[in-house]
Parts: C-alpha cells; structure tokens; sequence
C-alpha cells in the first residue's frame, strides 16, 4: 500500500443554509481533526455564494436573465423597473444586516429609502395568516430588519419566479431532496443545462479548488436545501483534479441514506458517511492518502466492483464529547453573516437574524423515547454530556476567537440539571454571555431554576408541547403532562424568558376533538402570557422512530412501496380515521397567529377553522397551574384578526 502523509483537507458547508451564522458541522469538525494533527481548512460556500449573488455584479447578471425572458412574474417586472436602485442598495442593505452600517435604521424603517416590490404588501394588508404585519408595535431595528429582509425576499421572488424555480435565500433545490428514492431527478437536474446559480456554484467551486488546493474534500448536508448543490460541487472539484477525494457527510446523510445502494452516486463522491463525521472523514482521508487499509474505515459507503458497499471495521467506540473541544472558526468570515428577518414569529426571527455562535452541551438526547422521534439514531439516542467547567471552557475560547457573546446550543434537548450546573458555572467564574436552546417542559424547570437560568444569560427557549393533549402526549412517549409542562412554560416565561412551542397535528389516532382540544391549550397559555410564540408541525412517520420501526405495535397500516435505493425517511400510512388534517391546520396556524399579536385571545378557537369542527372540551389544570392565573396581555390595537 501506497505510503504518505494525509494531505489538505477542505471542509464546505454547500449552498443553501441560513445567512446568519457559519452551519456549526465544519467548525466542529475543523477543531476535532485540527487537534489530531490533520492539516484542515474549511470554507462556506453558502455564504460565498450568497454574496456573490447580491454583489453588483451577481445583481447584474440577474437583470441579464430578466431582459431574455419574454413573461416575467411581479417580481421580475419589479426588478426590472428598479434594477438600478437594487443594484446600489443591495450592498448598503447587506451592510446593515451585518452591523456595519447601524445608522441606516431609519432611513429603512421610514420605508422611504428601498424600491418596494410584491413582498411589501404584507405591510399594509391581510396575509394568508389572517392579520397584517403591525407596524406600529415594531420598534425601529426591528422593523429596519423587517423590511431588508422583505427588500432581499423580493430580489430571491425574482430569481426563483422567473430564472431559477429551485432558488431560496436559505435552500436550493428543496424538493428534489425530499422524498427521492432514487438518484435519478438528481442526476437529470445536473445534466440539464445550467442555471444562473449553477454556474455561481461552478465559479465558486474552482476559487475554492485554486485558494485552498484540496487533496480530499468533505462536504456537509445538513438539510435537502443542501443536496443538489453539494453534488455539483463535488462534480465540478472531481473534473478539476481527478486526484481530490471526496467524501459527503452531514444529517441529512446520516438520516435519509443509511440503505443506500445507488452506485451512480459515486460518480460523483468517493465517500458517504454517517453520523458523527470525525472518525468516518478522519478514517476516509487516511484511506485516501494510503495510510489505512480498507477494512479500517468507519461507518461509510464506498463502491467496489460495481456495487455499493457499507464499511465499519474500526470498532472503536465513539469519542466522549467532552473530548472533542470546542469548535474552531478560523478561515470563515465571522463579519460577513448577515441575518434576514423573514416572519414576525419572535423565535424564527431569533433563529434567523441572529448571529450566534452555535455550541452543543450534550451529544443526543436525555429522554431520547418519544415515540414520533429518530431515537434509533445515534445522534439522539446516545447521551454524552460535558461537564460544565469544561463547556464554560469552550464558550471562553469561542468567544475570545469570534468577539462575540451570544450563544445558541443547538442541542436536541437541555437538561435541568446539566443547564443548573452551567449556570452555576457561569456566575462561579463571572461569565458574562446570553444564550438559548431547545428543552423539554418538564417539571424539573421549577421558578428557582428558571430565574437562575435568566441570570445566567438565557433569554429563549424552544420547546415541544407536540400533540398538546393528554392521551396523545402518552401515546408518543413524550414524558410530559399538560399541568406539568404548563407549570414549566410558566416558570420560564416568568423569569423573563422568551418561550416558544413546537406543536403537531395529524398524528395517529388523532381525531378532530383531539386538535380542538390542543388549539384550546395553547390558546389559554397565550391568553395568560406564558407563550410568546409557537408553531403547528405536520407530523411526519420516519422510518428511524419507534413508530416506524414498528408500525404494528402502534396499529399503524404502511402503505406499500418499491424500496429505495437512494433516499429512505419519511414512510407513508393510511390512517383509518380519514380526518382532513390539512384543513384543519389552516385554522391552527390561523389562530396561532394572530395568537402572537394579542389577537382573538378570548375567542372561541373554533372561529379560526373554515371547516366545521366541536366545541373544545379540554379538562385540565394545564393553563391555570396550582399556581393561579396571570392576566392575559392586552390585544395590540392595530393588529386585526379574520377567520
């Protein structure tokens, strides 16, 4: 076997994940191989490109393609009329959202400086949601956000509308990647004739290839926004230099390709791995440099004559996560993020515009038995904890690399008693930091903790209430009563702390009682103040949950289908009660709107349903606590609510 040292190893975050800060897989991956002494670089090409687009001369390019259409949409007349006005502000908006140039607030939020296109109507008019944007309850950077990222929703309408269907701001061919059985629409959509953005991606992947000079290069997936774009990159870095070794890594791997067996793939790739990256791309990039024999690589995908094959003959356990250390961010332009304010939702504009430094306390999930959830994982179901003087370790050295203080811990779910040890921690050592992360509204949230945790920086946290309904919640496992999830909402929202709802409808056995009943519950913890912001998900059957694992066990009948080649998660079943959930959740989104404006917080909650639906009936202390009540907030006055 071929004897020598590992050469450079490129991490690419590919096109498109959310503007606001660096995806975390690479700078993770970056610190942990770095330690181990590989030479690693890392670069995000969704924000390369990004920027490249909204520059001048991206922008340019983009009137170009307008000019050779012969039908345009609204928002392609839109660009065209003020093609020149979007040109020069584009760069000044861009600023702005990356706090470099604060003192264009108002001129912004004055409405009086941008060319206003289609989006803007959500300022004056009722949406689909039921209310209008209230404008008056916004302060000034916040609706000076609001309204760039309507500006930037208007350029990203005018290229997906009339020049590239499968473009967004935060994802790029979407649909291909979800529900794909088989490789084919992926290679069909890298054959057809190239996009504007596929000749962005093109360009920027030879920059790449020249700047960094890759002998391997791992490409993270995170999200199907990610897929399509992440292949042309490989492609295009393969015809370069048919030396580069290519390895494609990432959560939507791990999750969707765990049965691959398509070897078109790799055509394209040369290594597919799963769950945790550092031990699959560090075993890759030795196999590639001839330093490893095959049987040696772990947890991946390789082809060898003609067929797809799964390799995990390291039987080495997992790293502990404490010893990974913290991530590291050199060679990502920290100052050039920019956050887009896309929703009113308080969290998803959290989640969106803010530029955090992401950190993970935890490596899975405490609970890790809902029943809805991929607990078969091991990213959820294996639960390794650091301890806190060494997470307070890593947000002092992340800080002092980013400058910056904000944290989102992008754990599956914080506990307790690793938050109470954190926090205890970070006043110990007089840490002075805010930050926000997903839990579960559980009882162990008591007010004592929750103002210890607002002390300490917290400002938000996420959690799921799901199904909202008592026989529900003990039908998916979820560990949670209704009295006793309220009683944590409660605490938390009272400590001053921002407190936003995962919701789901149309689970199994889920009848039209059951949602008025949960649209009921959460009506009345907005009604006295404890919910500040929520969202109704569609369930989903995973092939990786309990549920799907064993559907029989739940009286779940899966409908049948060809096995997939390529992509395998989301399974589909009949559900023997036949209730329209899909009408359903326009009413609940409806009301959970409007909920976040103070609006119809006394109303019947069947007003907000356009289909015939029975009169709540839910009995339970859930949104009065033994605690007693609070007094619901007053409604904003110029927000209006419809049915």
């Amino acid at each position: 076997m071929r004897r020598s040292r590992p050469g450079r190893l490129l991490l690419v975050t590919p096109p498109l994940v959310q503007p606001n800060a660096p995806y975390p897989a690479t700078p993770w991956l970056t610190g942990i191989l770095r330690r181990r002494g590989f030479d690693v670089v890392q670069a995000d090409a969704s924000l390369e490109l990004l920027l490249r687009l909204l520059s001048p001369a991206g922008l340019a390019r983009v009137r170009r393609a307008l000019q050779r259409k012969r039908r345009r949409s609204a928002a392609g007349r839109w660009f065209l009329e003020q093609s020149a006005a979007i040109v020069a502000l584009a760069g000044p908006v861009l600023r702005f959202l990356q706090d470099r140039e604060p003192g264009l607030a108002g001129p912004l939020a004055s409405r009086a400086l941008l060319p206003e296109g289609p989006r803007f109507a959500v300022l004056g008019a009722l949406g689909e949601a039921g209310v209008a944007v209230d404008v008056a309850a916004l302060g000034e950077l916040e609706l000076a956000r609001f309204v760039a990222g309507l500006f930037l929703d208007d350029v990203a309408d005018a290229v997906r509308e009339n020049i590239d269907p499968r473009f967004g701001l935060s994802r790029y061919g979407e649909s291909l990647g979800v529900r794909l059985p088989r490789l084919a629409p992926l290679l069909a959509a890298l054959r057809a004739p190239p996009t504007l953005f596929d000749r962005l991606v093109d360009e920027l992947a030879d920059e790449l290839q020249a700047r960094f000079r890759p002998a391997f290069v791992g490409l993270t997936v995170p999200f199907p926004g990610t897929l399509l774009a992440a292949l042309r990159l490989a492609r295009r870095f393969k015809r370069r230099d048919r030396t580069v070794r290519v390895a494609l890594g990432g959560g939507y791997v791990s999750t969707e390709l765990r049965e691959l067996r398509e070897p078109a793939l790799f055509d394209l790739v040369d290594y597919v791995c799963l769950d945790d990256g550092a031990e699959p791309l560090a075993a890759a990039v030795e196999h590639a440099a001839g330093l490893r024999p095959e049987r040696g690589l772990v947890r991946t995908f390789v082809r060898r004559e003609g067929q797809v094959r799964f390799l995990d003959g390291a039987g080495a356990p997992p790293a502990r996560h404490a010893a990974n250390g913290p991530p590291l961010h050199d060679g990502l332009p920290l100052d050039d993020y920019f956050g887009v304010t896309e929703t009113v939702n308080p969290m998803h504009a959290l989640w969106s515009s803010g530029r955090w430094n992401k950190l993970m306390l935890a490596h899975g999930c405490y609970w890790h038995r809902c029943r809805f959830c991929d607990t078969s994982l091991d990213y959820i179901r294996r639960y390794d904890p650091a301890p806190p003087a060494v997470l307070v370790d890593w947000i002092d050295a992340v800080t002092a690399e980013t400058g910056r203080t904000g944290f989102h811990f992008v754990d599956e779910a914080l506990s307790p008693g690793l938050l109470r040890g954190l926090a205890d921690e970070l006043r110990r050592r007089r840490v002075v930091v805010s930050w926000w992360g997903n839990v579960r509204f559980e009882r162990g949230f008591t007010p004592e903790l929750a103002r210890k945790l607002a002390a300490a920086g917290c400002i938000a946290v996420s959690g799921g209430l799901e199904a909202a309904h008592p026989r529900l919640l003990e039908r998916i496992d979820k560990g949670v009563r209704l009295d006793t999830a309220a009683d944590a909402i409660r605490a938390l929202a009272e400590a001053g702390i921002l407190v936003h709802a995962y919701c789901m409808y149309g689970l199994p056995s889920q009848t039209v009682q059951d949602t008025v009943d949960a649209l009921e519950y959460v009506r009345r913890l907005f009604a006295r103040g404890w919910l500040r912001s929520a969202f109704w998900h569609r369930f989903a059957l995973t092939v990786h949950s309990e549920f799907g694992r064993h559907p029989e066990r739940h009286g779940l009948r899966l409908r049948r289908a060809p096995r997939p080649t390529f992509a395998r998660n989301e399974l589909s079943f009949d559900d023997p009660l036949r209730v329209d959930h899909e009408a359903l959740g326009r009413g609940l989104h409806r009301a959970t709107y409007n909920f976040m404006h103070g609006v119809g917080l006394r109303n019947d909650v069947r007003s907000w349903f356009d289909v015939p639906v029975p009169r709540p009936t839910l009995r339970t202390a859930a949104a009065t606590t033994r605690r007693g009540a609070s007094k619901p907030p007053a409604p904003r006055r110029s927000a209006r609510a419809t049915r």
